[in-house]
């Protein structure tokens, strides 16, 4: 396969991971995912792997029932994406970031981020988020 072929295959991939996130499809993102995958939130200090990833992407649906990612930014090359984001999104269960814990507040909220993901063989290796949860602070009267 080309390298061209390779990039534009590995975007086909992210754009049907990313649609599944947004319809938040639990079982098509697991599927996507590889058995000891890496799920990491850098600003919120959360860490999941492998089959822990599914409990740990069910909480945020939990916590933001109706969150969607509208991508900004896409750089695809040699098995890896990392994706700029802007996530929006209603506050409807309790938040925890550490030791924070944020009640509902029913708040629609905006705040940017960004992914590095890996891939090996097709499936996502490691998802490193890297998010504002400073303006999620703010917006939600946190801060």
């Amino acid at each position: 396969m080309s390298e061209a072929d390779a990039a534009a295959a590995l975007e086909e991939t992210i754009a049907r991971y990313n649609e599944a996130w947004n319809a938040h499809d639990l079982d098509a993102i697991i599927s996507m995912h590889a058995p000891d995958m890496v799920f990491e939130n850098h600003t919120a200090g959360e860490r999941a792997e492998g089959e822990a990833a599914r409990e740990h992407i069910a909480r945020i649906f939990e916590t933001w029932p109706d969150i969607a990612f509208a991508t900004r930014r896409l750089y695809v090359r040699d098995g890896l994406v990392v994706q700029e984001w802007t996530a929006t999104a209603t506050h409807a269960s309790e938040m925890r970031r550490g030791d924070l814990v944020a009640a509902p507040t029913g708040k629609k909220i905006s705040w940017d981020g960004l992914d590095v993901i890996p891939f090996e063989r097709g499936l996502v290796k490691r998802k490193d988020v890297y998010s504002d949860s400073v303006s999620i602070l703010r917006q939600l009267g946190l801060l």
